[in-house]
């Protein structure tokens, strides 16, 4: 169990340079399965999640490794296609690797995937598309088969910007014989990282960050190297870490075009934001006044992943302001940890109305997922006393070194795991990863 003890009450002062995306890497991990040769990937953060997807590499038979922010990836030995239920339950986007495994085995074997409880996410759209593709798939007591069969191009309408099921489909298509369109294709800036990826690798691929990707084939390379772009919900969250406990921090290494909805209701909280070229300054005084209606939406709407960090930057701003939840029906899960802190919120259905509260107070709360844990850790910033969040490691899927992230910028935190030993309980500060 990981434990985050917090002292409140600390400004965020300094400069931090944001982590890798987590989630650009995952799918590009997967794509590695396509090329034949050496992979080098870097700017990769390390991740709960980026050892998952790793080690799933190495069931398949490839050799994987990360040394510090690189990893290097061979698969000219896979020998498997398949993958066994317990490495799939770590993470939902283990199910990025069935669009990969039917581009170089033509089949795949997988069961649903893991990862946060959000509601449901089924995954129709992905198979939906992965048919179209010619693939021959059967659906057995949460197991996953993809029989043998070659791929064929053909145009996929998504009826929602699925981000998993364009980057299946975009995988997929990568095999099939003659050219794809994907339609409805989500638009996320993490699509375009995947498509300059398999760019490098050798595919032909034009449209992301447009409603359409076609892809006309793929002609592989034996030796790449591909840079992951940097983390806009890392950076969003940093963001409000600083609006809420009020101070004057600077992003380095981000691309403010990426999270500036985020950036845009922070500065309708009243706090300054200074943009350039790859860096983002926040100044706040902490003290926010409402923002009204903030509604959660497909790139480039509001992302749903930094709404629970932006409803904790609001808690103690002056006024109301109401959430619409328009991606995950059970995205409020942090909200009764909140409410433990003195929060003010109402929620019902997929609207929360948050009223902002003059003070907070330490309580010990329980992470939920991986982004409402981080509004936890973000509300106990601003909050007086002690406060303690108990994790059973949703956070560290998502955040690189986000303690000591954060104390480099002046909070007062630390990172602890908790267990019993011979009847007494031990505290181990955890090694940064």
């Amino acid at each position: 169990m990981e434990v985050w003890r917090i002292r409140g009450g600390k400004r965020l002062e300094g400069e931090c340079t944001v982590q890798g995306s987590k989630n650009a890497s995952l799918p590009i991990l997967a794509a590695s399965l396509l090329c034949p040769g050496t992979v080098e990937l870097r700017r990769v953060p390390r991740l709960r999640d980026v050892d998952a997807a790793l080690q799933i590499l190495r069931h398949l038979g490839c050799r994987a490794e990360q040394r510090g922010d690189r990893v290097y990836i061979n698969a000219s030995g896979l020998s498997q296609c398949s993958i066994p239920h317990a490495l799939m339950e770590q993470m939902r986007s283990s199910v990025i690797f069935m669009g990969a495994l039917l581009a170089r085995c033509g089949e795949a074997g997988l069961s649903l995937p893991g990862g946060c409880q959000l509601g449901k996410r089924p995954i129709d759209l992905h198979l939906a598309a992965l048919r179209t593709l010619g693939a021959d798939i059967e659906e057995q007591d949460g197991e996953i088969r993809c029989r043998p069969a070659k791929l064929h191009g053909g145009t996929i309408q998504l009826p929602f910007p699925s981000v998993g099921a364009t980057e299946n489909a975009m995988l997929a298509a990568c095999a099939a014989r003659g050219e794809t369109l994907i339609r409805g294709a989500a638009r996320e800036p993490e699509i375009q990282a995947l498509q300059q990826a398999l760019r490098t690798m050798g595919a032909e691929i034009t449209g992301a960050g447009t409603d359409t990707v076609r892809i006309s084939g793929f002609h592989p390379k034996s030796h790449v190297c591909i840079r992951i772009p940097p983390d806009r919900i890392a950076a969003a969250t940093l963001a409000c870490a600083c609006a809420g406990t009020g101070g004057k921090i600077c992003l380095k290494g981000t691309d403010p075009q990426q999270f500036s909805t985020v950036l845009y209701f922070l500065n309708q909280a009243g706090c300054d934001i200074i943009t350039q070229n790859d860096r983002v300054t926040v100044c706040s005084d902490g003290k926010l006044r409402a923002v009204g209606q903030i509604a959660t939406a497909p790139y480039p709407g509001f992302p749903t992943d930094a709404q629970p960090v932006l409803m904790a930057a609001l808690l103690k701003a002056e006024g109301e302001s109401v959430f619409t939840e328009n991606i995950f029906e059970s995205r409020y899960r942090q909200v009764p940890q909140l409410r433990k802190l003195g929060a003010r919120i109402q929620v019902s259905g997929r609207e929360a109305r948050v009223q902002g509260v003059s003070q907070l107070h330490g309580a010990l709360l329980d992470a939920t997922d991986l982004r409402g844990g981080a509004a936890m850790i973000l509300a106990g910033l601003m909050a007086e006393g002690e406060t303690r969040v108990r994790d059973e490691g949703h956070v560290t899927r998502g955040y690189e070194n986000f303690d000591g992230c954060l104390r480099t910028l002046g909070a007062d935190l630390l990172l602890t795991h908790e267990g019993e030993k011979h009847g007494l309980s031990v505290q181990i500060s955890q090694a940064i990863r």
